[in-house]
């Protein structure tokens, strides 16, 4: 697992995955979604951050051109999680909806519901969604395209007039489950340098009628979730196949100023370095080839990144911290602190490696180059992989918990 939060451009096509140094800034036939950190500014500890990042990785791995411009910061020490405001329905009402480039649908919390959380200690008002309310809904039959597509063909039992439905268990033991409804979102189209215009997509997406778990918990709640992953029943994937955009969606998120941008769509500006994601993977997957730390290479495995059926690293929009295996943690971290052996570290909270320095990191620590296929590297310098928290400096880097 692997998420950098740093101020990046990630951009992601059928066959292509793009990692730039750029500002927040996207051109070209796209769509836009305002995007928002979770927990923004809500100083949540180390290990309550640890904890939404393994509950996170079991939603990950369950089997289960729009510009969204983002707001808030991915700052580890405010746990960083990035949300959008959407428009759903005829009236169009908003929505909180986490960005999820792990998963594959969007679904939104709806009236009458069983166990859907009313408020959230996010400070946000939360809104339940009612297609009977909206006059552009309609109901998703068990026996129409969209269903048997999402399900690989015909649901056992199914008859006309039965609604399709979804059931989604996540690793965490969460769930989510209610009916598929199609109506309209609204999207902001980009027509020139910052300038945009409201428009309509319709789009399937789930109704929520009973949640489980952290999903119906008022201290992390939110709306729902919105799946950018690859299955046809994504929302980037339903928008490709009305024509509304290309399938290729960019996100740049900023932990430093705040805030950045998704844009689904083709994006013309800013050009930037790419590299393969491999293919045939269930999320969004790329190979990293070297790590770099003060202008020497790790030696590292060469199969490091290749376990399985699972290839190359995850690019994740809903995980904070980055993640590596021990045989990557333990080399890469003992070779940053060779330039402060007399360093006295601490651990906090049972899990995290912390200390205390006088001066600039930049200067006492070394700068850290990511190497990827074809010759894309993300340099990280040393204010960017760590953190403070109270008095203490703490590193962005994890060791990884599981074979992700």
């Amino acid at each position: 697992m692997m998420d950098l939060r740093r101020l990046a451009l990630v951009v992601v096509t059928v066959a292509v995955t793009v990692v730039g140094e750029f500002g927040c800034g996207c051109f070209g036939n796209v769509l836009t979604l305002n995007v928002l950190r979770k927990f923004a500014g809500h100083g949540k500890n180390l290990s309550a951050l640890r904890a939404h990042d393994i509950r996170r990785h079991g939603r990950l791995l369950s089997t289960i051109g729009v510009d969204l411009p983002l707001g808030g910061n991915g700052h580890p020490s405010e746990t960083g999680l990035y949300f959008a405001k959407i428009g759903l329905g005829n009236p169009s009402k908003d929505y909180y909806v986490q960005v999820d480039t792990g998963s594959d649908i969007l679904w939104v919390n709806c009236a009458g519901c069983d166990k859907c959380p009313t408020k959230s200690d996010l400070g946000l008002g939360l809104t339940l969604y009612d297609p009977k309310k909206s006059s552009t809904s309609s109901l998703v039959y068990c026996d129409q395209d969209f269903c048997t597509s999402t399900y690989d063909g015909p649901l056992p039992g199914c008859k006309p007039n039965l609604q399709c439905q979804y059931n989604v268990v996540y690793g965490d033991g969460s769930s989510t489950a209610g009916y598929f409804v199609k109506d309209n979102m609204k999207l902001e189209r980009v027509t020139g340098n910052l300038q945009s215009r409201s428009t309509n997509g319709t789009v399937v997406f789930g109704c929520g009628a009973r949640q489980s778990g952290e999903l119906g918990s008022s201290s992390e709640a939110l709306d729902g979730i919105l799946g950018f992953g690859q299955a046809n029943s994504s929302i980037i994937s339903q928008l490709a196949a009305s024509g509304k955009v290309k399938k290729s969606f960019a996100h740049c998120l900023d932990n430093i100023e705040g805030g950045g941008i998704f844009a689904i769509g083709e994006v013309v500006s800013p050009k930037v370095k790419r590299t393969p994601m491999v293919q045939n993977q269930a999320h969004y997957n790329i190979v990293m080839k070297d790590i770099e730390v003060g202008g020497d290479l790790l030696r590292l495995p060469s199969d490091i990144f290749d376990s399985g059926d699972q290839k190359g690293t995850i690019v994740d929009s809903g995980t904070t911290l980055a993640y590596l295996p021990s045989s990557i943690y333990e080399p890469l971290m003992t070779k940053i602190l060779s330039q402060q052996p007399a360093l006295n570290l601490h651990t906090v909270e049972d899990q995290f490696t912390c200390f205390q320095f006088v001066g600039s990191v930049d200067s006492g620590f070394p700068v850290v180059k990511f190497h990827f296929e074809d010759s894309l590297v993300l340099t990280v310098f040393p204010h960017e992989y760590t953190f403070q928290i109270r008095r203490y400096l703490v590193f962005w880097l994890a060791e990884q918990w599981s074979a992700i």
